[in-house]
């Protein structure tokens, strides 16, 4: 199948689009993304395309080479060794093992929970998305279920 025709109803794709957290897609052009609805009006065909490495201007803490800034295919950003391998024939890692999984930011906030009365923090993701939350609610990775007050607000 031409890789510039959409394989569901086989018009064009459209333009590549960057999302909000660096990955890119590649929708069927008689698609479109409403985000009143949040729903797909027209053809609902979307091409994940895989992103590029970045090389980023630090070195890698473990053996002094330039690190990448790397996106997963479920959008999770790293800071990793550009020495890293990965045989995918053999499931085997070579190079530097040297990961740095980029998480959310915390900062304390002189508010009042207004569901508990503990201190409110602003969290921003990753993603740069940011959320007043409890100070309280935290994640049990074990357990794998959130502990504390469930108080959120997306700013």
């Amino acid at each position: 199948m031409d890789d510039k025709k959409c394989p569901k109803c086989g018009s064009a794709l459209g333009e590549v689009f960057e999302t909000k957290t660096g990955r890119k897609l590649q929708r069927c052009s008689t698609g479109r993304w409403n985000p009143e609805t949040k729903q797909t009006e027209g053809c609902d065909f979307v091409k994940w395309l895989p992103v590029e490495p970045t090389v980023l201007d630090e070195k890698c803490p473990k053996c002094g080479a330039p690190l990448l800034m790397a996106v997963t295919r479920f959008g999770k950003k790293m800071k990793k060794c550009s020495t890293a391998t990965w045989d995918p024939k053999t499931k085997t890692a070579g190079g530097c093992d040297y990961i740095e999984w980029i998480k959310g930011t915390t900062e304390a906030l002189d508010e009042d929970c207004p569901k508990c009365g503990s201190k409110l923090v602003l969290f921003t993701t990753a993603a740069g998305k940011k959320l007043k939350k409890c100070s309280t609610n935290k994640w049990d990775p074990q357990q794998k279920i959130a502990t504390g007050c469930d108080y959120v607000e997306w700013l």
